[in-house]
């Protein structure tokens, strides 16, 4: 069965490759990864993006595969993008992972969303300071901790700046509204997943995700941060497949 991967704003969809790829595979699932629209090679329209143009990108995805109704896996933005197209077109989905989700976006999250997109316009070089605060908003203490691992990752920064008008119109499409009432419609399967370090999408938000769909089940996962997914995924892959192995017979 496909599994269509939707990453975090200002990502590439090759960020589930490493990882989650070989599991999904390895498990008998067709993984198909996904660009949002703005993240070149894909198409850079001209933006503000809406999550509901996001939305429609996905939708149209799977209907040019034919390929539904599919498992989702999403992270922060792609999770967001994927519980609105679970609940605006179940037809097309069989169940959902949402990583690192939420239903409304905090005043806090919201002037950090909009500052990110200031910086992502500017085409200057990123400062040490920023590139560093950059890594304590996706992992956590854990992998901070371990130079090796930081030092990777502060490299790969350097390396691959995010920068662009496509990234940051993404970053500002992940402001959303209160949709903790609309959640309630949603029918299909959920698995909704946190880490407890996580600072842009805390557990709390987690949860009341968790709350507002019927179908949903929780897992945390502890000392992770946003991107855990990739830093431990011994751990988060299995619970992944045993959802959707478990969604898939429903």
């Amino acid at each position: 069965m496909p599994v269509v991967m939707l990453p975090p704003a200002a990502t590439v969809g090759d960020i589930w490759r490493t990882y989650q790829v070989p599991a999904l595979v390895g498990a008998g699932y067709k993984a198909i990864t996904v660009n949002h629209r703005g993240t070149a090679p894909s198409p850079v329209p001209p933006g503000p993006y809406l999550l509901s143009q996001l939305v429609a990108d996905v939708v149209a995805l799977v209907d040019f595969l034919d390929c539904g109704p599919v498992h989702l896996v999403g992270a922060s933005l792609g999770a967001f993008v994927a519980q609105e197209v679970a609940l605006t077109r179940p037809d097309l989905v069989r169940a959902a992972v949402l990583i690192g989700t939420r239903a409304r976006t905090d005043g806090f999250r919201r002037r950090l969303a909009r500052a990110l997109a200031a910086q992502t316009r500017n085409t200057g070089a990123a400062s040490e300071l920023e590139l560093l605060m950059h890594l304590v908003q996706l992992f956590g203490p854990g992998t901070l901790a371990d130079e090796p691992k930081m030092s990777d990752w502060l490299e790969l920064q350097r390396r691959f700046p995010i920068k662009g008008p496509g990234p940051a119109a993404q970053y500002e499409a992940s402001v959303i509204g209160d949709r903790r009432a609309a959640l309630g419609g949603l029918t299909r399967p959920c698995l909704v997943m946190a880490f407890s370090a996580d600072l842009i999408t805390p557990p709390a938000a987690c949860l009341e995700v968790h709350r507002a769909i019927p179908s949903a089940t929780y897992v945390e996962f502890e000392g992770l941060g946003h991107f855990g997914f990739l830093e431990n995924p011994d751990a988060v892959n299995p619970a992944i497949v045993d959802f959707l192995d478990k969604s898939s017979g429903e």
